[in-house]
C-alpha cells in the first residue's frame, strides 16, 4: 500500500526523502507543474501533477487503499479538505501540517496526527540554542495549556551532579521533584536510570520536566547550562 504526500515544497520534499530512505511505497501529489514535472525524473515514487483537493485526484493516487496521507501543503483549508476526502475514501492514517492554531480542533476532529506551526518549532530550536546551548532536542508534552517538556543534554565538565548517583543527587537537593531522568546513553548504550546510576561527563541524558527547561531543571548537569535567562536582552 502506498503513502501518499500532498505537496512537495520545503517539508512535504524533507518528507518524501526521509520516506525514500525507508524504502515506502509513495505517491507524491503535487499541483505547481514546474516542481512536478522535476520529481517526475525519479524513479523511487510515482508524481501526481493535479489538485489534491479533487476526488479523482485522489483516486488516480489510490487514497483509498493508501497506507497514509500526509497533508504538508502551506494552507490549512487545503490540507484539512485533502484529509476530508481522504478520511471519506477509506483511509485511516491521516497528517497534516497546522499553520493555524484556531484550526487545529477542526483535523483533531478528524482523528488526524497533526505538526502545529512547523515555522513556529524552527523559531523555538532556535532560540533554545541561545538561550540555553546545552539541550539537544526537545519537545512539549501534553496540550497547549502544559508546560511540561521532554528534553535531551550532554553532561558537561565540571557539572555539580558528576561522580553522584541520581539518589545522592536528589538528596543533596540538585534534582527539583518536577523533573524525571527518564534514560542515560552512555557509549552508544542507554541505560534505564534507577537510583544506584551514577552521572559520568559526557552522558547524553533525557529528562522529563513538569515546569519545562528552566536554569533549576539544567543547571545540575553543566557549569553554563540554563545561564542566559528569558528576561536577556540579546544585543538590543
Amino acid at each position: 500500500m502506498p503513502t501518499v504526500i500532498v505537496g512537495a515544497g520545503r517539508i512535504g520534499s524533507s518528507v518524501l526523502e526521509m520516506a525514500i530512505e525507508a524504502d515506502i511505497d509513495l505517491t507524491v501529489i503535487e499541483r505547481e507543474p514546474k516542481r512536478a514535472h522535476e520529481l517526475d525524473s525519479s524513479d523511487n515514487f510515482r508524481v501526481i501533477n493535479d489538485d489534491a483537493t479533487e476526488r479523482d485526484t485522489l483516486h488516480k493516487a489510490q487514497v483509498d487503499g493508501a497506507n497514509a496521507i500526509i497533508a504538508t501543503t502551506e494552507e490549512d483549508a487545503t490540507n484539512l479538505m485533502v484529509l476530508m476526502l481522504a478520511r471519506d475514501m477509506g483511509c485511516q492514517t491521516l497528517v497534516s501540517v497546522v499553520h493555524e492554531e484556531t484550526n487545529i480542533p477542526l483535523f483533531e476532529q478528524l482523528g488526524a496526527t497533526i505538526i502545529e506551526n512547523p515555522q513556529r518549532l524552527i523559531a523555538e530550536y532556535l532560540f533554545r540554542g541561545i538561550q540555553d546551548p546545552g539541550i539537544q532536542d526537545f519537545m512539549h508534552v501534553g496540550d497547549a495549556d502544559s508546560d511540561a517538556e521532554v528534553f535531551e543534554l550532554v553532561v558537561e565538565e565540571g557539572a555539580p551532579i558528576i561522580g553522584k548517583t541520581l539518589e545522592e543527587a536528589d538528596v543533596a537537593g540538585l534534582l527539583p521533584p518536577s523533573m524525571i531522568v527518564v534514560a542515560v546513553e552512555r557509549d552508544g548504550e542507554v541505560i534505564i536510570p534507577r537510583g544506584h546510576t551514577r552521572v559520568e561527563p559526557g552522558d547524553f541524558i533525557t529528562i522529563f520536566s513538569k515546569d519545562g527547561i528552566s536554569q533549576e531543571v539544567t543547571s545540575p548537569f553543566g557549569p553554563h547550562a540554563g545561564s542566559i535567562s528569558e528576561g536577556d536582552d540579546f544585543g538590543e
